[in-house]
């Protein structure tokens, strides 16, 4: 399998940096009574992760003085842990020892307590562990509480209950619950619980994390973050449980699944009208028979075509993919109790669950698809998940070795990201609450280390509210999704062109009075809207690209919430409508029925609106009037946004320049980043980093190849260079060597 060197760097970064600290305290301490939590002796160890991160570990002893194994965990990189800094299994006062760049007060005469201290000296955080019921008490702060998965009460976790198992529970509203025991503050820290399993009670003034009763006694595994940088806090995240891998560039384009196709002149005659009509679309998905009349397959679990649809499954999939589509199939019914890697010596017993046992069933197609569609997984644990997470992406690089594979998957855990691991929030209903309540589930995903997210366009389940303005505005605010895919029930709903057909299509087995009117089917306004922002997705794909491969070196979601950048702005803090699409765009979709205005805040600072490039100072709340086609989308001053021409794929050429936008008003900074897009050759320093800085004091842009990159693209060897507000513009021919525009 490949190994990501950077990721290999950072894991010795965090245990190299710290691996010469030795215990500080000695155990058991000479004449002190043994510690017991729960009549147990146990052993309590302080050990420092990085400058930043420390684990707090408690584990009950065995009959022969040694402390019980740590399971093996799926969430956590593996790694070589460093010494101890601190460990006993005595009752002793308070006692205060450095690891990393924090100070740790440990006491175990008054239960199990731990303070920690960041560089500054401040009290971030305090710990509990209660000898008698095993309970973790910590200190919440005042300020809301983020993260902890997908699904659950949105938008800040304080003041409800949050159960770390995966489920559908609140599906229809709130998502698939894909729980990560990570919570984070913008008060500087975060916990990551990685044992044991439990539930998160965040409804008092202290937080309680109370394990499930089948983990009594099991050891206790904590790990504290504390940074003043939010970005940071992110950062540490990765460091434990992984850094996203890079995904193909093309999994960032338009996707369009299909429910029921009646024959294989259907399926062609979908994918030749998207290229007729000029939808940008990268790929087709195609679901399994059995959750519809007719898939792709035969029925649940099979890996056999149906002729119907796919008479010569081979010719056919070559023929979607010679029209420049990447072709991704459904899978469900996997075995639940997935364990190994697809490495694995096949074991003679015929055991499924056995992963390089299952994975022998998706090769003969695998090696001619693109893409798997992973689906359910609620009933397999934390390990399973994550087993058969990373089978898709170890076992598809035994067939395409140097190719970097693609799952959507519906149910993960923490640590999905470094297999690869692309998350939906499920089958979710076609409601304005719905759609109002995923752009505060989008954001605490992101904020939970999974990057790659994404949502059914306009839900999955119709309901009466689904009409062509809901489809339209859902439409919209995926576009600003990492997962840009259409899925949903009745099939052809989902389809850009499909309002305005005058029918339902293909039957489906939705009741009917859960189904749109007819009347909403006339509707000639959407497709262009759909269009339009299509094309916007594909012209934004350089800027979008170069967030991808910041989140991949680095763990900061591409959809971000605006205090991982505005950290100290109580109203960027408490709104969860609106976020950031990288650093530098501000989105803010329409989640509610017929409006004509949306009001949005812009923080700190100068900011242009997109569309109309109107400049306007921030700090404050606006109101913009938003018809059908507009969705408000705000650009930070010191801004530089590249964008290419409109294009139907991302493998498609084009010999148009590049166009680079300044948004002057302030200092800024962009890096440009390129590959192929599809292989892992940029783990070998196959890319190209173009380093664009503006000055505003001398309006003046540079531009710089990053030395050691590769040679230039066609289409950055011309670059026309436009200033936000004005009609000023200048072409440059850009060699690679440094270039300046002066406005």
């Amino acid at each position: 399998m490949m190994i990501r060197s950077l990721q290999v760097a950072l894991f010795l970064t965090f245990s190299l940096a710290v691996a010469q600290q030795p215990p500080q305290r000695p155990f058991p301490r000479p004449g002190a009574p043994p510690l017991q939590m729960d009549g147990r002796i146990v052993d309590v160890r302080v050990t420092a992760v990085s400058a930043h991160t420390v684990r707090l570990t408690v584990s009950p002893i065995d009959g022969s003085g040694i402390p019980s194994a740590f399971p093996d965990e799926p969430a956590i990189t593996g790694r070589a842990w460093a010494p101890p800094v601190y460990q006993t299994r005595s009752t002793i006062p308070a006692s205060t020892v450095k690891a990393g760049g924090l100070s740790v007060e440990v006491r175990t005469d008054e239960g199990i307590s731990f303070q920690i201290s960041g560089p500054n000296g401040r009290r971030a955080q305090r710990v509990l562990i209660s000898e008698e019921t095993g309970d973790i008490v910590f200190s919440m702060g005042a300020q809301p509480l983020f993260g902890l998965g997908q699904g659950g009460v949105q938008y800040s976790r304080r003041g409800n209950r949050h159960l770390m198992k995966t489920g559908a529970l609140d599906l229809a509203l709130n998502g698939m619950r894909v729980p990560v025991p990570w919570l984070i503050s913008p008060e500087g820290w975060a916990l990551f619980i990685n044992r044991p399993k439990g539930e998160w009670d965040l409804s008092g003034s202290d937080g309680i994390y109370r394990h499930f009763p089948e983990e009594k006694n099991a050891t206790v595994d904590i790990f504290v973050s504390i940074a003043e940088d939010p970005l940071a806090l992110m950062k540490e995240y990765a460091g434990l449980t992984g850094t996203p891998s890079l995904p193909p560039l093309w999994a960032f384009g338009y996707q369009q699944s299909h429910r029921t196709v009646q024959d294989r002149d259907h399926m062609l005659r979908i994918a030749r009208t998207m290229r007729e009509k000029k939808l940008p679309c990268d790929v087709l998905i195609y679901l399994g028979t059995g959750w519809c009349p007719s898939g792709w397959n035969e029925w649940h679990g099979s890996f056999d075509f149906n002729k119907k649809v796919f008479p010569d499954w081979e010719k056919d999939i070559r023929a979607l993919q010679a029209m420049d589509y990447k072709v991704s199939l459904h899978v469900v019914g996997q075995p639940t109790r997935l364990y190994g890697t697809v490495s694995d010596p096949v074991l003679p017993a015929d055991d499924l669950n056995q992963v390089a046992q299952y994975w022998k069933l998706h090769q003969p197609i695998g090696k001619i698809i693109d893409a798997w569609w992973p689906d359910v997984g609620e009933n397999m644990d934390d390990a399973a998940r994550i087993a058969r997470i990373r089978m898709y992406w170890e076992g598809s690089q035994l067939d395409h070795p140097n190719v970097r594979p693609y799952a959507l998957h519906r149910t993960g855990y923490a640590g999905m990201q470094r297999y690869g691991g692309w998350l939906w929030s499920g089958d979710v209903d076609a409601r304005w609450a719905t759609l109002k309540t995923h752009v505060a589930a989008a954001i605490n995903t992101g904020l939970s280390g999974i990057p790659h997210w994404g949502t059914d366009v306009a839900g999955f389940y119709s309901t009466p509210e689904l009409t062509g303005e809901f489809f339209v505005r859902w439409f919209q605010f995926s576009a600003f999704q990492p997962l840009f895919r259409s899925h949903g029930r009745p099939s052809q709903t989902r389809l850009p062109w499909g309002w305005n057909l005058g029918n339902l299509g293909e039957p489906e087995t939705d009741n009917a009075s859960n189904l749109p009117r007819l009347d909403e089917l006339k509707n000639s306004l959407v497709e262009p809207i759909c269009k339009k922002y299509l094309e916007l997705r594909y012209q934004l794909m350089p800027y979008l690209y170069a967030l991808v491969r910041e989140s991949s070196d680095t763990g900061i979601p591409i959809l971000r919430a605006m205090w991982l950048h505005y950290p100290k702005d109580a109203q960027a803090l408490a709104r969860g409508d609106q976020y950031l699409w990288g650093r530098d765009i501000l989105v803010a979709p329409v989640v509610e029925q017929g409006a004509a205005t949306r009001v949005v805040y812009l923080p700190e600072g100068l900011w242009y609106d997109f569309w109309t490039s109107e400049k306007m100072a921030g700090g404050r709340e606006v109101t913009r009037n938003v018809d059908l086609e507009t969705m408000p989308l705000y650009v930070r001053a010191g801004a530089l946004i590249p964008m290419g021409p409109v294009i139907q794929h991302t493998a498609e050429k084009s010999d148009k320049p590049m166009t680079i936008t300044v948004y002057p008003g302030a200092d800024g900074k962009f890096e440009i980043y390129e590959d192929d897009g599809t292989t892992f050759n940029h783990q070998k320093g196959d890319y190209l980093k173009v380093m664009c800085e503006w000055r505003e004091a001398s309006r003046q842009l540079t531009l710089t190849r990053t030395a050691g990159t590769r040679a230039l693209s066609a289409q950055l060897q011309r670059i026309e260079v436009r200033l936000a507000g004005t009609e000023r513009r200048q072409q440059v021919a850009f060699n690679g060597r440094s270039a300046t525009v002066r406005f």
